[in-house]
């Protein structure tokens, strides 16, 4: 099993930044090398893909809506993968949810551990 909590959500202005933090914990985390990727589910929207990390945190993939913009990365040593969010607007605006799997995808069925999530809001 494995265990995610996220933390870092806030209020800030368009064109502000902000980091969240997700800290992994479970038998299941420590013996892979799990990829971890970064979710949102906006108001009345589906949840959607944000940003992923390889295991080995070699490789990583944005959707094309954050890219040049949103920054992944993780620290083995302590657990935690990190999204760096750079000049934010109002439609990033969501509830960011941290997840985990032995695959490398963007696709949310691939996760079956995720975390409880941490709301973003950005105003204009």
């Amino acid at each position: 099993q494995v265990q995610l909590v996220e933390s870092g959500g806030g209020l800030v202005q368009a064109g502000g930044s902000l980091n969240l933090s997700c800290t992994a914990s479970g038998p299941t985390f420590s013996e892979y090398a799990m990829a971890m990727a970064w979710f949102r589910q906006g108001p009345g929207k589906e949840r959607a893909f944000v940003a992923v990390i390889t295991g080995s945190g070699s490789s990583t993939y944005y959707d094309d809506s954050v890219k040049g913009r949103f920054a992944i990365s993780r620290d083995d040593a302590k657990s935690t993968v990190s999204l760096q969010m750079n000049s934010l607007q109002p439609e990033d605006t969501a509830v960011y949810y941290c997840a985990a799997s032995r695959i490398y995808s963007s696709l949310s069925r691939s996760y079956p551990y995720w975390g409880q999530g941490t709301q973003v809001t950005v105003s204009s």
